[in-house]
C-alpha cells in the first residue's frame, strides 16, 4: 500500500488575505447601513442591511474556517481539519436561505400596507453600500472559484451587493412616484434571486459532506486510465472523495500482474491519478490474482 499523506495547503488558505479586507469593509459599514435603515424606515435597506450582517458573519465564519483548517492533522484528525470550510460553506448557505426567506415574508406584510419612506435618505445609504460591495466583489471575485468556502463568501458579497442595486431601484421609484409598492416589490425580488444560486452552493457542500465524487472527477474515465497501465490486470473498490474544495483523495484495490515490480507499478498508478486527474491524497491496494476478498464495492 502507498500512501501520499502530507499536509496540503487548501485552496482558501492561499486567499485568506484578501477575505479579511473584504470582511473589514462589510464590517465598517454594516454599523451605519443599520442606523440608516432605522432612521428612513425602509424595508429594503433594512433587508440590504440584513444580508450585509449575514455578510460579515459569513466572512468571518469563512476567515475561521479557514484558520482552522490549516491545523495539522492529528492522531484523532488524521485527515486534518480540512471539513471545517465546507461546515462554514453549508452554514452560510443555510443564513442566507434563510434571511432570503425573511425577506420574502415582510414584503408580503408590507405590501399589504407599505409605510411611507424616506427615499433620499435610504439611496444615498444604499449607494455608499453599493460602492463597498462592489471593491469587496472585485477583491475576491477570482477567489471564489478556488473553493466552496470562498465560493459562499463570494456569494454573501454578492448578494448584498444585488440587495443594494434594488434599493436603488427602490429609491428613484419612489422619489419620483411616490409609489411605496416598490419597496416591499424590490425586496421580494432580491430574495427570490438570491435563493436559486445559494441551492447550488449548498448541494454542492452538501456532497462533500456525504463523500460524493467530486464534480471535477471523472471516476469511469479515472479507471479506464488506471487499468490501461501495464501490469494493471483490474482495479475495483475504487472511491473518489474531497476533503475539501481542491483537495480529492481516492483509494483503490489493484489486482496486479505477479511479474510486476510493486514498487514501480505504485509509482506508476500514484503518477497516472496525480498528474492526469485532480487527485491529491492516494491509496492503492495491490491484490494478486487469486486473493478472495470478502466484500467488493465500485
Amino acid at each position: 500500500m502507498s500512501d501520499t499523506n502530507k499536509q496540503i495547503v487548501s485552496a482558501s488558505s492561499r486567499h485568506k488575505k484578501n477575505l479579511l479586507i473584504v470582511l473589514a469593509l462589510s464590517g465598517t459599514y454594516l454599523i451605519a447601513e443599520v442606523i440608516g435603515g432605522i432612521a428612513t424606515k425602509s424595508l429594503a435597506l433594512l433587508a440590504d442591511a440584513a444580508h450585509m450582517l449575514t455578510d460579515v458573519v459569513g466572512l468571518l465564519l469563512a476567515f475561521i474556517a479557514i484558520k482552522i483548517g490549516e491545523r495539522k492533522a492529528s492522531p484523532k484528525k488524521t485527515f486534518g481539519y480540512y471539513r471545517t470550510e465546507i461546515l462554514a460553506a453549508v452554514i452560510n448557505a443555510v443564513v442566507l436561505l434563510g434571511i432570503s426567506i425573511f425577506v420574502l415574508y415582510e414584503a408580503f406584510q408590507r405590501f399589504k400596507n407599505p409605510p411611507e419612506v424616506q427615499s433620499g435618505s435610504m439611496m444615498i445609504v444604499a449607494g455608499i453600500g453599493l460602492v463597498v460591495n462592489i471593491i469587496g466583489i472585485l477583491i475576491i471575485r477570482k477567489d471564489s472559484n478556488a473553493s466552496l468556502n470562498m465560493k459562499g463568501a463570494y456569494f454573501e458579497v454578492l448578494s448584498d451587493m444585488l440587495t443594494s442595486v434594488g434599493v436603488m431601484i427602490a429609491g428613484v421609484i419612489m422619489l419620483t412616484t411616490q409609489w411605496y409598492y416598490a419597496d416591499p416589490i424590490i425586496s421580494a425580488a432580491i430574495g427570490l434571486l438570491i435563493i436559486p444560486r445559494t441551492l447550488k452552493l449548498l448541494m454542492e457542500a452538501v456532497n462533500v459532506l456525504l463523500e460524493g465524487t467530486p464534480k471535477d472527477v471523472d471516476i469511469s474515465k479515472l479507471r479506464a486510465s488506471l487499468e490501461e497501465l501495464p501490469g494493471i490486470k483490474e482495479i475495483h473498490d475504487l472511491h473518489v472523495w474531497s476533503l475539501t474544495s481542491g483537495v480529492n483523495a481516492m483509494s483503490a484495490h489493484v489486482i496486479a500482474d505477479d511479474n510486476k515490480n510493486r514498487n514501480e507499478l505504485l509509482q506508476i498508478l500514484i503518477d497516472k491519478a496525480t498528474t492526469d486527474f485532480k487527485i491529491t491524497h492516494t491509496t492503492f491496494q495491490i491484490e494478486y490474482e487469486g486473493y478472495d476478498e470478502t466484500e467488493i464495492h465500485l
